[in-house]
Order: C-alpha cells, then sequence, then structure tokens
C-alpha cells in the first residue's frame, strides 16, 4: 500500500465517520457537506422503498423529520473495507444505530445492524458520497418506534 493510498483511505473513512457524527448530532449542514448535490439512497433492506436518485438537501430535510421524533440516537461503524479506483470509492462498513425513545408502548430503544455500502468521488472539496445504501440485516428492541419518530419529536 503506497502513501497516497493511505492517505485516501483515512479521508474516505473521515468523509463517512462524518455522515455519522451528522446524524448523531442532528448537524444538517454536516450531513451535505458529506455529500455531493445528489446522490442515490438505497434503504430499501429497511424500508422497502426502491433505491432513488435524488437531491441531497431534499433527502437531508425528510432524514431530519425523522431524526428528530428520536430523544437520541448512536451510529457505530467498524470494520471498513476500502476499494478505490482513481477518483472512485467504495467503503463498506458494518454499523450498528441504536434509537431511543422513550415511550408508553413498550422499551425505549431499537437496535439496527447490518452494513453501509457508501460510493464516493473526490472533487476539489474532498471526497463526496455520491450513493449510499443500507443493508439492513437485524433489528432489536421495539420496532414501533420507528412509526413514533416519523410522526415527529414526542409531546414532553
Amino acid at each position: 500500500m503506497d502513501l497516497q493510498e493511505l492517505k485516501d483511505r483515512e479521508a474516505l473513512r473521515e468523509a463517512v465517520l462524518a455522515f455519522a457524527t451528522a446524524v448523531d448530532s442532528l448537524d444538517m449542514d454536516l450531513y451535505r457537506a458529506a455529500f455531493a448535490e445528489e446522490a442515490e439512497f438505497d434503504v430499501s433492506s429497511f424500508s422497502g422503498q426502491p433505491a432513488a436518485v435524488v437531491r441531497v438537501a431534499d433527502w437531508a430535510a425528510g432524514m431530519e423529520g425523522f431524526l428528530r421524533g428520536f430523544d437520541a440516537t448512536q451510529h457505530i461503524l467498524s470494520n471498513f473495507a476500502f476499494e478505490i479506483a482513481g477518483d472512485r470509492a467504495t467503503v463498506i462498513a458494518a454499523m450498528q444505530a441504536e434509537h431511543f425513545r422513550p415511550n408508553r408502548e413498550g422499551d425505549s430503544s431499537v437496535t439496527l445492524g447490518g452494513d453501509y455500502v457508501f460510493r464516493l468521488a473526490r472533487t476539489p472539496a474532498g471526497w463526496k458520497i455520491t450513493g449510499f445504501r443500507l443493508d439492513a440485516r437485524w433489528h432489536r428492541g421495539n420496532l414501533a418506534l420507528y412509526d413514533l419518530a416519523a410522526k415527529g419529536p414526542r409531546r414532553r
């Protein structure tokens, strides 16, 4: 492995970790900055909806509404695998996403596990995510929390 590949791997890792940090901190400026202007989003393994290429600003607005429906989330990424071909790359990361929301309908948390597959392109502003796929493999906890979160923040 040469020095450029090491630099690229670290920059790619930082790009995908910016995504996870943005989600958990609800920093939608950071979220949008992690992506190209448009990207393909494939969360079909979670939602059943087909993949789509959308403006990241629009996707981020929808994500923000959903994420605000939880009191807290924690997205942990590990076991990074890199495929770099010039100015294009794919990063696969094992993930666990914990979602927390006290409620009257059961457990206060739900955990999703699986893999994230990111496609990225090198730009003058650094590596940007051009494709995002969630490969959901398992859930643990109260699945009803997803529906509760989609309805918005809880009333306190």
